[in-house]
């Protein structure tokens, strides 16, 4: 079939498959799903040595006060927001970002929870997260 009957049995097509996608998205009622939108992302290291995983932020302009830095299980995140100067001006061009970020990944492997160190120096945010070691038992 060629001309308009086909482009309507095409048109008719999609707009079926649509219908199924939206009924399928409306069966899943009891999921609830938030999106965050952080406004930018920092450029983020993440690297393994033999005693630790790191997780190194760039992050310019910012004080320890302005970070969050939870480890929840095996996933770490890392939220902050970068304030803005609040002065009138027109950009020529525009690469530093601010506002809020967010952080979020997996980590591998098991860490020693109570040995984490966070350290904020010359505009690098670094994580350091010593791999957990196996602990010895005794037999009594």
């Amino acid at each position: 079939m060629t001309g308009k009957n086909s482009k309507e049995d095409s048109r008719h097509r999609i707009e079926r498959h649509v219908e199924d996608i939206q009924l399928m998205d409306t069966g899943i009622s009891h999921w609830h799903m938030t999106i965050r939108t952080p406004s930018w992302h920092p450029p983020t290291d993440v690297f393994e040595t033999e005693d630790a995983i790191i997780v190194r932020v760039e992050i310019a302009g910012m004080q320890e006060d302005d970070f969050s830095i939870e480890l929840d299980g095996r996933s770490l995140s890392i939220h902050g927001v970068r304030p803005d100067v609040s002065e009138q001006r027109a950009y020529h061009q525009m690469e530093i970002r601010f506002g809020d970020f967010l952080i979020e990944f997996e980590i591998p492997i098991p860490v020693d929870t109570n040995k984490i160190e966070a350290v904020y120096n010359n505009g690098f945010l670094r994580v350091i997260l010593p791999k957990s070691s196996p602990r010895q038992i005794n037999i009594r």
